[in-house]
Parts: C-alpha cells; sequence; structure tokens
C-alpha cells in the first residue's frame, strides 16, 4: 500500500510535468529573455518566495550566482529574506506582510526584475512585494499555481506569468524547480551558446 502510494506521487508528477511542458513554454521562454536583458544591462534580479517557496528563491539565487551546470561569471540576484522580515517585525518595528515589499524598495531600481514563486497567489507579503517593485519601474516575473490568486490581477503587460496548471502544492513547487532550472539553462545557452553534446 505505502510502495503504491509513493509511485503514484511520482506518475502525478511526472504527468504535471508532461503537461506543463506545452503550457509553459512560451511564458518560460519569456521570462529568458526578461532576464537577460536585466542582467546584461547591469541591473540586478530580485528573487522571493513565501513560505516554503522561499528556499526555492534561495535556491535560484545559489545556480546563478555560483553556477548552473557550465563555468560562467556571477550573475547579480539576491534571494529576499521572509526571516529577516520575520525578526523586524517581531521587534515591532513593521508589520511582517511588509517586510519583502520594504526589501524591494531599498534594493529595487528601475530596470531591475522581481522573480517570485507564490503556490496560491495570495500572501499578503508576495502582493506587497509586486507593489513596490511596480512603485520602482521593476518588471515581475510570478511562477504561480493554476489561478494565481490576487497577484494575477496584479500582473501588468510587461510582466511574465508562469502558471502551473495544478492547486496541490507539491506538485506545483515540483514544477517551479524544473522552471527555475529551465530559466538557469536558458539565460546560460543565451550567454555562452550550446553545449556541446558530449
Amino acid at each position: 500500500m505505502l510502495e503504491q502510494r509513493i509511485q503514484q506521487h511520482f506518475i502525478d508528477s511526472a504527468d504535471l510535468k508532461y503537461q506543463s511542458a506545452q503550457a509553459l513554454g512560451q511564458p518560460i521562454a519569456a521570462a529568458v529573455q526578461a532576464l537577460l536583458a536585466c542582467l546584461t544591462s547591469g541591473a540586478k534580479l530580485l528573487a522571493c518566495g513565501s513560505g516554503a517557496s522561499a528556499a526555492q528563491a534561495c535556491q535560484l539565487a545559489a545556480l546563478c550566482v555560483a553556477g548552473f551546470e557550465r563555468e560562467r561569471p556571477e550573475l547579480a540576484v539576491l534571494a529576499l529574506s521572509e526571516a529577516s522580515a520575520l525578526q523586524t517585525s517581531a521587534s515591532g518595528l513593521l508589520d511582517a506582510s511588509q517586510g519583502l515589499a520594504r526589501q524591494v524598495r531599498a534594493l529595487g531600481q528601475a530596470g531591475d526584475v522581481l522573480l517570485l514563486l507564490s503556490v496560491g497567489g495570495s500572501e499578503a507579503a508576495i502582493l506587497a512585494a509586486v507593489a513596490a517593485a511596480h512603485e520602482r519601474d521593476m518588471s515581475v516575473i510570478a511562477l504561480t499555481g493554476r489561478t494565481g490568486g490576487e497577484l494575477a490581477a496584479l500582473l501588468r503587460e510587461t510582466d511574465v506569468w508562469i502558471a502551473v496548471p495544478h492547486e496541490r502544492a507539491a506538485r506545483v513547487r515540483e514544477v517551479h524547480s524544473l522552471v527555475l532550472h529551465c530559466l538557469c539553462d536558458g539565460v546560460d545557452a543565451q550567454l555562452l551558446g550550446e553545449p556541446e553534446v558530449p
């Protein structure tokens, strides 16, 4: 029984990735182009996520700075920290829902890009971060679940929305991880050319 349940997780994950390949190809390509325009013009990428998705934002920053699968110069990517925001709010200095937004306003400039990850798209901190990015004339790349929640309504025509066609958080985050790998690979391919086949 347990083994069947485990196998079903693999099957469900594979099915969703297969479905997502066609649906997400165009928005992922648009996100790669937005990242390239940002990073090759001397601007930077700020990445953040809500809850468990915050770890994925940190993973993206690490892959962009340390390299994905090939050696290349470091890219200017910074993961914003929910932990810093929560520590400050615990001291009574600010509302926790404004922590990410305050970091965006402190670090973001016109031409920068905010990449955020949120399964539901309705967390107050994420919505405030998007508003702050738009105040700074930054573009937004949003990775969400199927509906995008309240976040979908905040996105502008110049933003990129990558909506995984599923509601279950675990499945959405699995596809988000693959999307982040696609972004890193796409940027590397555009900067360094296609890798030689061994």
